[in-house]
């Protein structure tokens, strides 16, 4: 019987920003970790930082988006001066592409009724071709404009979750892998992960546990209906520096290599990639930047996502036993930042940040709604 102040079940993006969050605080926090067996939805992350075009007629989303956006330097650098790690954090903005003038009128639409609704603090800047190309000079012909906001950014998803991982055991969080939790037991104001006939114990429990948390939740009186999204990406070999900001599907790496994604497909727990999917990624990088067609693919990837049937985060205490919370969204890279300085110390007993209350799980029925799509497909 092992014995913590918080037990936070998943070892992913999520969970480990959240335990890192919570090991500042001095907390001793236990993570468990199913491990890369898993469906880690970390593994197939497309690494942004991303704010503009999210949340439309969702202000709490769009605001909980842009103040992580705002805190990323702050985690980044901290990252980095603990454990030497650069996550390669370039906020430098980003680009959203438009293939017709009906796309770029209806882009400049949307961000201008979220910013009406977040209250104006949301800069963007609708881009015609002509000024496009002054700061995308490698834009194909049918490209007509774009959306761009300095908002935006992007990161090495991979580098982030080590620099996690290595920030967590430095500060004495007990990370324990391979660790599938088969249930979690909830009784005298103690909570208990049971693994394979192991059992952990303490008084706070976070379900961090992506695509588990379905099966975990309503074990501690919540809920929590999320369903795998399967997202396939491409990398390519190593080129020069072509653009240092990332557009919604498209990016460079540190490394050199562009990384082209991401589709969003109902495949249930398949992960596998698809000709026809990775056709249609490649036609579609190839018109925004013919050059790209040169290229060699190196890479091809699909993974699993966890989307809940609206899209948006689920974050919630337990009523019936509290102490047990659940903290699952989409978009474990862009929200990073505030599970670490938002989401912990609210686990910690501070008052719950304001954007929460429209992240209930039992927003949901148990009789889940049809899922509507994201604005942004990406696992950001």
């Amino acid at each position: 019987m092992r014995s913590s102040d918080v037990i936070v079940i998943g070892g992913g993006l999520v969970g480990t920003a959240v335990a890192y969050g919570l090991g500042q605080l001095g907390k001793s926090i236990t993570v468990l970790d199913e491990g890369d067996d898993a469906f880690r939805a970390s593994r197939g992350n497309f690494g942004l930082i991303w704010v503009h075009g999210k949340g439309r007629g969702v202000p709490h989303y769009a605001r909980w988006t842009r103040e992580s956006a705002r805190l990323w330097p702050v985690l980044a650098a901290q990252l980095q001066a603990e454990t030497g790690i650069d996550v390669h954090a370039r906020q430098t903005g980003g680009f959203n592409l438009c293939f017709s003038e009906a796309e770029l009128e209806a882009r400049s639409e949307r961000l201008a009724a979220v910013r009406d609704e977040v209250g104006g603090d949301y800069p963007f800047e609708i881009l015609d071709r002509a000024a496009l190309l002054r700061r995308l000079p490698h834009i194909g012909p049918k490209v007509v404009g774009a959306s761009y906001s300095p908002m935006d950014g992007h990161v090495n998803p991979l580098k982030l979750l080590r620099a996690l991982h290595t920030a967590c055991i430095q500060r004495g969080v007990r990370l324990k892998t391979g660790q599938g939790v088969e249930r979690v037991t909830h009784a005298d104001g103690m909570f208990t992960a049971h693994v394979r006939g192991q059992q952990f114990r303490a008084p706070k429990l976070v379900l961090a546990a992506g695509l588990g948390n379905a099966r975990l939740a309503g074990q501690v009186g919540l809920h929590a209906p999320v369903r795998p999204n399967r997202g396939q990406l491409i990398i390519t070999e190593r080129t020069e520096k072509l653009f240092d900001c990332a557009t919604g599907h498209i990016r460079q790496t540190d490394e050199g290599g562009i990384q082209i994604g991401e589709s969003m497909e109902d495949a249930g727990f398949d992960d596998g990639t698809t000709t026809s999917t990775l056709a249609d990624l490649t036609r579609r990088a190839i018109a925004s930047f013919p050059l790209l067609g040169q290229l060699n693919v190196v890479r091809v990837w699909g993974a699993l996502r966890v989307m809940t049937p609206d899209g948006y985060p689920i974050y919630q205490e337990s009523e019936s036993c509290p102490g047990a919370y659940v903290v699952t969204c989409h978009s474990g890279v862009t929200l990073a930042a505030a599970h670490a300085f938002r989401i912990a110390p609210w686990i910690n007993g501070a008052a719950a940040p304001e954007a929460l209350s429209a992240f209930r799980g039992d927003r949901f029925s148990t009789a889940d709604l049809p899922a509507k799509a994201l604005d942004h497909h990406h696992a950001h």
